[in-house]
């Protein structure tokens, strides 16, 4: 027997639809990639989407047709979130990042007809417009602009193409099992990997991220998603906000402290959400500029392990709460957020924080386990080191035009992490598993003495990576760099340690450097250093 209720698919066109319906005056403010912002509405941008849908439906691109972007976070990136995927189409953001090499490999491999771009990138794409036939449309992300014609020759202009479609485009039926959209992973070996979402996963990745004890956004707020709308779909963020109707400042390409710094306080901004080294330049500049942050209530800080000494800067300087978040383009992305559970608020202050500093437990929709070498499952102990494993309803089962006898084992994804769980499902990442170091038979984390080093005053920023060693196979040893106007010794920053970790731990030694090399959604390159630093302690 079947239950006796609506079935109506699941799909992305319904989301704006209902923003548009219900929160159609809320504010979207937009910063132009020339300068400038705008202010629009969710009404507004779901319009824009409709006619998009009707204009790209009009080119006679068949369904399903992968349509990329390569943009910032501004109005038309929104529009063409809602408008590509609602028409039937897929959405491939594509990160401006990656080496050209990979560029084309990635609109290559995925077979991008369409090429929306914001105005900075059109050298970026005229230097590699030949190696890209399959791309059938380039459509600049503005009005007419007589410079980038010139250019690149053919080009669409997006406020003449949305023109040519109506607001009353009804979005065509389809299952909501439906790719809606498509996202590369920037892994640091070997060429990306695409992951193909659905329309239905998509949907209820949104609905698990705003639950409370998730991330939680509603109608009452202001979000600023500092993570760029090509990694990732911004974490969700867009889709998630359209469920609420909040209100939305898209931050355009700037994304240094100042900048985010003057929008927090202009727009009143309540949740903002970024990577680590973001917030360290929005930390910065509010101690410079002596804001307070004032309307500023939470940080949620994914993409890599966010610093204690961050997180009380922003609680005991800010008041602001850092909610620590957890996940994978493999996963949608979200895995886990740490929010406290109701027996937490017995806890002493001090017991409190350090259960913030994990990344938390997994929402409905996400099943996580850790195992040993044998791929046996191991303790939920809080103690007990394993390979990290996922499933659930919006982790992928296979990699874009590949199959899941390649990707998965027995239904479970392996996420590459070295992490320990409670009884609680509290997670703790120590280490992605090439990088945790093995020490005389002993696991060291190189995130747990990267998050000690990176509170030492005299220093901007660090890594730790396992060195080859004579008797022990393996040592820690920190890359640092100085903070502006230090200049500390080996000896200083080894201070830090003392009394956090046992003394066996502490790296060896000190090696400072200019920059740390970093991929291109800003994770440390950890195979470059070892390749440059991994013989340090031989000899």
């Amino acid at each position: 027997m079947l239950g006796q209720m609506m079935n109506i698919p699941l799909t992305i066109g319904s989301m704006v639809d209902h923003a548009a319906r219900f929160h159609g005056q809320t504010e979207i403010i937009s910063v132009n990639t020339l300068g400038g912002t705008e202010e629009t509405s969710w009404g507004e941008v779901g319009a824009n989407a409709h006619r998009l849908g009707d204009a790209l439906t009009r080119l006679g691109l068949d369904p399903q047709t992968r349509c990329a972007t390569i943009a910032w976070n501004n109005r038309r990136h929104l529009e063409i979130y809602f408008g590509v995927s609602g028409a039937g189409f897929v959405c491939h953001t594509i990160n401006p990042r990656l080496f050209p090499e990979q560029l084309v490999y990635i609109i290559t491999h995925a077979d991008d007809r369409v090429l929306f771009i914001d105005k900075s990138f059109v050298p970026l794409v005229a230097a590699i417009r030949d190696q890209i036939p399959c791309v059938e449309h380039i459509v600049l992300m503005g009005g007419q602009d007589a410079d980038a014609a010139a250019t690149l020759e053919g080009l669409t202009f997006y406020d003449d193409l949305i023109a040519t479609g109506s607001p009353d485009f009804d979005w065509p039926d389809f299952e909501e099992k439906t790719a809606s959209s498509l996202c590369y992973t920037s892994g640091t070996t070997g060429n990306p990997k695409g992951v193909l979402y659905s329309h239905r996963t998509t949907v209820l990745h949104a609905l698990a991220s705003n639950a409370p004890d998730c991330i939680g956004f509603s109608a009452r707020d202001v979000v600023l998603p500092v993570v760029p709308m090509f990694h990732v779909n911004a974490w969700g963020t867009p889709y998630a906000c359209a469920l609420a109707g909040a209100r939305l400042v898209l931050p355009g390409p700037g994304l240094d402290g100042p900048s985010l710094v003057a929008l927090i306080d202009t727009y009143r901004v309540s949740i903002a959400l970024g990577v680590p080294t973001i917030w360290m330049g929005l930390l910065g500049e509010a101690k410079a500029s002596g804001s307070t942050l004032e309307s500023l209530t939470r940080t949620v800080v994914g993409g890599s392990a966010c610093p204690p000494s961050m997180m009380a800067a922003f609680r005991d300087q800010y008041g602001v709460e850092v909610v620590h978040a957890w996940g994978m383009t493999e996963m949608s992305p979200l895995g886990s957020t740490n929010q406290p559970l109701a027996k937490h608020g017995d806890l002493p202050t001090e017991e409190q924080h350090r259960l913030r500093e994990s990344q938390g437990r997994p929402p409905w929709g996400v099943d996580l386990k850790i195992v040993g070498p044998d791929g046996g499952e191991l303790p939920r102990d809080g103690v007990t080191q394993g390979d990290l494993m996922v499933r659930g309803p919006w982790i992928l089962d296979a990699y874009f035009q590949s199959n899941a006898e390649e990707t998965l084992t027995d239904g479970w994804f392996h996420t590459g992490d070295v992490a320990t769980l409670d009884a609680d499902g509290y997670l703790s990442i120590k280490d992605r598993s090439k990088d945790i170091i093995k020490s005389g038979g002993e696991w060291i984390s190189s995130v747990d003495l990267e998050n000690i080093a990176i509170s030492h005053p005299a220093l901007a920023d660090a890594a730790v990576i396992g060195a080859r060693h004579e008797k022990w196979d393996e040592r820690p040893v920190l890359i640092a760099v100085a903070a502006e106007g230090q200049t500390p010794s080996e000896a200083e920053v080894l201070t830090i340690f003392e009394d956090k970790i046992a003394r066996w731990q502490v790296p060896d030694r000190v090696v400072f450097t200019d920059v740390l090399p970093r991929n291109a959604t800003g994770k440390v390159l950890k195979r470059n250093l070892r390749d440059e630093f991994g013989d340090v302690l031989m000899g």
